[in-house]
């Protein structure tokens, strides 16, 4: 038992896992497939789940020589890159997530910055012929 952890504390801890291991499945294996570009998880429900390592946080930069070493947590709730030192939760990659609540807004923030609505290619016409993005006024010490 865990250094200033009661009873009661670890048997609720050993009920919220057993919970969790019937709501999720686990990861059993874990790869880095060169011929797709993607990581690959098998689970215990017999699905496996992949994603391109560039779409999650920790992973954008990294080479294929960085993904050829992944750990599998003991509960299979954990995948580690320990050449890249970073880590996913199985129940939040099931959920979509690749990364904190800030990464990922940020990561929508700049898709959306890219975007080529009609309405955004009109207002950049727009400002075009007025000249382009207006110049950003300085502010003295004395205005």
């Amino acid at each position: 038992m865990a250094k200033g952890m009661g009873v009661d504390d670890f048997e609720t801890a050993m009920e919220r896992a057993r919970k969790l291991k019937e709501r999720f499945p686990r990861a059993v294996s874990a790869h880095y497939d060169r011929a797709t570009g993607r990581v690959v998880v098998e689970l215990s429900s017999k699905i496996a789940v992949s994603f391109r390592p560039g779409d999650a946080q920790g992973l954008e930069h990294a080479k294929a020589a960085d993904l050829a070493e992944i750990e599998l947590s003991p509960s299979g709730f954990g995948i580690h890159f320990p050449r890249l030192d970073a880590d996913f939760y199985v129940p939040a990659l099931l959920e979509g997530f690749l990364g904190s609540r800030k990464w990922m807004a940020a990561r929508m923030g700049e898709a959306g910055g890219k975007s080529r609505s009609k309405a955004k290619k009109a207002a950049a016409r727009v400002n075009g012929l007025k000249g382009g993005r207006p110049r950003r006024k300085e502010v003295g010490v004395g205005d």
